[in-house]
């Protein structure tokens, strides 16, 4: 499976970073998404990316350059058709993803991978509605996807071999690091990493430490660079419920129950650093604890 051209769907914070890293590869990128503002917004920040790796010296000005020229966006989901491995990076709700897939079909060639960046739904599920469920995997990028160096490779029940190793060699192309993870709910990062999160919410919410205790402990504690509420706020709120509700429901089991405190957080529209404000107050020069 020799794959040199990529589209990608959904130019959010996780699209534009997933572009940037395969134009810079050397890929062939084609960019959707429904906003013709999202599209202009990702090559904004594609450009400040690559030009802040070129002012650190790690790529050369004419690796800024050529990459930037692998780019090319569209708001037709069809134009996708033709490429030879197509990554969904739209919101994480299942019934977005299934409807993108269904849209995308008619225009698909027949070797096309399919593959969704999901951070926690099921890979065998969202195959099993495509007509491809044996080339479909999850292909789950870290964010901010320039910098992290983890990829977690998902097989669906279906998914074949040489889908797996096609996969496995475009991960080691990027310069990245692949994990293979079976297909449970949220996988092995976010299976790990957002309990931990809603646990620091409980403890908030319990009174054990406010924001700003929590934080600094887990910080200087346990030597983590970012505190759990900190690093929630910058992952996303809404996100994180959404996780923690697809491991509550997938698992069944009570040490799984997001904590009332994010849901309510999520009801008032306070998502952490894309709303400005979460569990801490980013509309000053300086973060403040709203807690």
């Amino acid at each position: 499976m020799d794959i040199r051209t990529v589209g990608i769907v959904g130019a959010g914070q996780m699209g534009n970073g997933i572009a940037h890293v395969f134009a810079l590869a050397g890929y062939e990128v084609l960019l959707n998404d429904i906003s013709e503002e999202s599209l202009n917004q990702a090559r904004s920040t594609i450009d400040r990316n690559l030009e802040r790796q070129a002012s650190r010296g790690k790529i050369s000005a004419e690796e800024k350059a050529a990459a930037l020229g692998r780019i090319r966006t569209t708001l037709r989901l069809a134009d996708l058709g033709p490429t030879d491995l197509v990554i969904e990076a739209a919101t994480e709700r299942e019934t977005v993803k299934q409807a993108i897939f269904e849209d995308l079909l008619p225009h698909l060639k027949p070797t096309t991978i399919l593959t969704s960046n999901t951070s926690s739904i099921s890979i065998t599920r969202l195959a099993s509605r495509t007509d491809r469920p044996e080339k479909f995997m999850g292909f789950h990028f870290m964010n901010p996807v320039p910098v992290m160096q983890l990829v977690e490779l998902i097989r669906g029940i279906a998914t074949d071999q040489p889908t797996y190793e096609a996969m496995l060699a475009v991960v080691a192309k990027l310069g990245k690091t692949a994990a293979s993870a079976e297909d449970f709910p949220a996988f092995i990062v976010n299976r790990i990493l957002i309990p931990m999160i809603n646990e620091a919410v409980y403890t908030l919410y319990e009174g054990v430490g406010n924001v700003r205790s929590i934080d600094e402990a887990l910080k200087l504690g346990a030597n983590h660079p970012m505190g759990p509420l900190e690093l929630a706020d910058f992952i996303g709120l809404d996100t994180c419920l959404a996780i923690m509700n697809v491991l509550y429901d997938g698992l069944a089991d009570t040490k799984y129950r997001p904590c009332p405190l994010l849901t309510k957080y999520v009801e008032a529209g306070w998502l952490g650093r894309k709303t400005e404000r979460g569990f801490y107050d980013y509309r000053g020069e300086v973060p403040v604890p709203t807690r």
